[in-house]
């Protein structure tokens, strides 16, 4: 028997989903189990993860962040190795050796608006002052509990797999870098950047649909360096667009072409009422009063999504992973200088020769907040028309193979034109001056040289579902690498003589997966040595070394064999040091008490939270060794807003001096919609 699992995680504004496999040979080719749980870490004091930009610290949430194969997406900037241990730590102690670092895939989606300080290399967690335990425990604890959801939800089921192209929702950021590929390499290609999104369908015998995952190359930077909010960016935009579409639109129908943006409408009043007048009338009824007290649980029961899911049916988990995206930006709009308004210096991305003032541009310009919502709202779109005409249904085996790798200096043997071949070796990690400067999506503060000597032993990975291969690599390939690796990894399989695998092969990369070593670009892309080539650590053959790898573990996969696992990477949680200074205790002005009451009125009814768009949580402390702070809560209201009576209510926690946390709950008083 084989079976998959599927995880999608979210956090405080984060999410993991899940994915878990299983083949099995009856009427359904496959049992599939799908899981979805919570994974935002801290919202406020605690520098956010991408940029590596000191200034950029969490200050409140946009939306929140949920033989076997284990395909786990978290709405995070990218796995971390010791994060990745932990779990399969947790599941073996549970499971035994049914969940392994073999079968098992994290994948983060690269948005660079969540918290930091979960990566156990040092290099990575400067910015966020060291390891910080609550980000990294919210990590660990989520991931386990999303498979252990997909784990329990395995029910007999098809997939489904179908491609398209999304032209608008990404633009090469380092396009005189892509240019340096050999010539007639690029004329293969009508882009330069991937085009190509590829989504899988799953289907459960009695429920129908219950899920979708699907991979787009494109950063997740819609959100700038200047943003201090939680933010999944487009792509968790585009996971919460595809599943509220789905709860709202779908019912007991298996299908529904529809591709509007969900919405959801309020049902806290029947509007009966005839005047603005006599709303606001009904509104006065229900004033603010003081905080109480509130169980740990009573956010998430009280949470939109909760109510529209039905009890005894599967919760539809939507998945936007990352693939290729390393020179691929969202912002669509091209990169500008912010003095003079012109577009940058094509070859070094500099204004006047400074890299400071260059930044692109999103399509909703110079809203970053609309930009997020377009790019996640075009992907959500290409994915809907996908999941909906999905007609290609995986069959076959289920399987899997992954080794640790040391790149500081693995022998690569590169064929010749003549038809002979040469050894080379990859470098020692190291990044480059220009690594420094940053990026179009997000400058560096200053000119610097730098170098870091970071452990270098790797995990890649192949999961196989019938003729889908999943590469799962722990870095950021560009757009050309991207295809390369795809293309080497398809010939060998072809090459292998499996009658399974007759016809078209899909190859996808899962980016950003069970570890983090910076970027991958081609040999000739990092002689340029923009961002990405700069960020290539272990220097120009880097790619050839994980292409030659790839092929090893798919001829072994193909062929049955079983492969040496490779030195152990190390775990250094025990090592972490942090110097974030902690939470001593909060408190409220005199004659105030922790948030608004809520009222016992049993007609109020949850139509939007912090997972929607248009509600975002603000978090501030006046004074910064203060222990007070301030929350604020904006609603933009939708167009589509039913007219009613509305309140807002917030669930918080509180830290006494000496005791544990107490958690709080209160509302605003009620005001009119019309």
């Amino acid at each position: 028997m084989e079976e998959i699992s599927l995880v999608r995680l979210w956090s405080s504004f984060f999410c993991i989903s899940t994915l878990l496999m299983l083949r099995v040979y009856s009427y359904s080719e496959y049992l599939i189990g799908l899981g979805s749980y919570d994974i935002t870490g801290p919202a406020a004091d605690v520098n956010m993860m991408g940029y590596a930009d000191m200034e950029q610290v969490a200050s409140g949430i946009h939306f929140r962040l949920r033989k076997r194969v284990v395909f786990v997406n978290i709405d995070a900037c990218m796995a971390s190795q010791i994060v990745t241990l932990k779990v399969i730590e947790r599941l073996k102690s549970r499971y035994g050796d049914l969940y392994t670092e073999k079968n098992v895939a994290i994948s983060g989606i690269h948005t660079h608006a969540g918290p930091g300080g979960y990566l156990q290399y040092v290099v990575y967690i400067v910015t966020s002052l060291g390891f910080v335990r609550q980000s990294f425990d919210a990590f660990v604890d989520g991931i386990e509990n999303s498979i252990i959801q997909a784990h329990e939800n395995l029910r007999p089921g098809s997939i489904f797999l179908n491609n398209g192209e999304l032209l608008d929702a990404g633009v090469n950021r380092s396009p005189s870098a892509y240019l340096n590929n050999p010539p007639e390499e690029r004329s293969k290609h009508k882009y330069d950047t991937d085009k190509e999104m590829s989504l899988l369908k799953f289907v459960d015998d009695q429920w129908g649909p219950v899920g979708s995952f699907s991979w787009f190359a494109t950063h997740g930077t819609s959100m700038s360096r200047t943003n201090s909010l939680i933010s999944g960016d487009n792509k968790g935009a585009a996971a919460r667009l595809m599943e509220d579409w789905f709860e709202q639109n779908t019912g007991e129908r298996e299908e529904v072409i529809s591709d509007e943006i969900p919405r959801r409408v309020s049902s806290i009043i029947e509007y009966h009422q005839d005047s603005h007048e006599e709303l606001i009338e009904l509104a006065s009824c229900f004033g603010s009063q003081p905080g109480r007290p509130a169980a740990r649980i009573s956010s998430s029961a009280r949470r939109v999504r909760s109510a529209l899911r039905k009890a005894d049916k599967p919760g539809f988990v939507s998945a936007f992973c990352q693939t290729n995206c390393g020179d691929v930006s969202p912002n669509v709009l091209g990169a500008f200088c912010l003095d003079t308004g012109l577009p940058c210096d094509f070859n070094h991305s500099t204004c006047g020769g400074r890299n400071e003032l260059c930044y692109g541009r999103g399509p909703g310009y110079p809203d970053e907040f609309e930009s997020t919502c377009i790019i996640g709202e075009r992907q959500f779109k290409k994915a809907l028309d996908l999941f909906n005409k999905a007609s290609e249904q995986l069959q076959g085996k289920v399987d899997y193979r992954q080794v640790y790798v040391d790149f500081s200096q693995l022998n690569v043997t590169l064929p010749k034109k003549d038809g002979s071949s040469e050894v080379v070796k990859t470098c020692p990690a190291a990044m480059g001056f220009a690594f420094a400067a940053g990026t179009t999506d997000g400058p560096g503060a200053f000119d610097f040289t730098q170098g870091d000597d970071k452990p270098s032993i790797l995990s890649l990975q192949i999961l196989r579902i019938g003729k889908l291969f999943i590469l799962s690599v722990p870095g950021e390939f560009t757009t050309m690498a991207g295809r390369r690796l795809r293309d080497a990894v398809k010939t060998q399989l072809k090459s292998s003589g499996d009658k399974e695998l007759s016809g078209e092969i899909h190859v996808v990369i899962a980016g950003l997966a069970n570890g983090y070593s910076q970027y991958v670009t081609t040999f000739e892309e990092y002689q340029v040595q923009r961002y990405e080539g700069a960020s290539t650590l272990f220097g120009p053959h880097t790619l050839s070394g994980y292409i030659q790898e790839f092929k090893k573990l798919s001829k072994s996969l193909v062929l049955g064999r079983t492969v040496q696992p490779g030195p152990q990477p190390p775990d250094l949680l025990d090592k972490q040091l942090s110097f974030l200074t902690p939470v001593v205790m909060d408190s409220t002005p005199g004659g105030d008490s922790f948030g608004d009451g809520i009222s016992d009125d049993k007609t109020w009814t949850p139509v939007y939270d912090d997972d929607d768009l248009c509600l975002r949580f603000k978090w501030s402390r006046p004074k910064k060794l203060s222990s007070r702070s301030q929350a604020t809560i904006e609603w933009r209201i939708p167009e589509s807003a039913s007219p009613g009576v509305y309140r807002i209510t917030h669930f918080g926690a509180a830290k006494k001096l000496f005791g544990s946390v107490q958690h709080f709950t209160g509302s605003s008083r009620a005001f009119v919609v019309t």
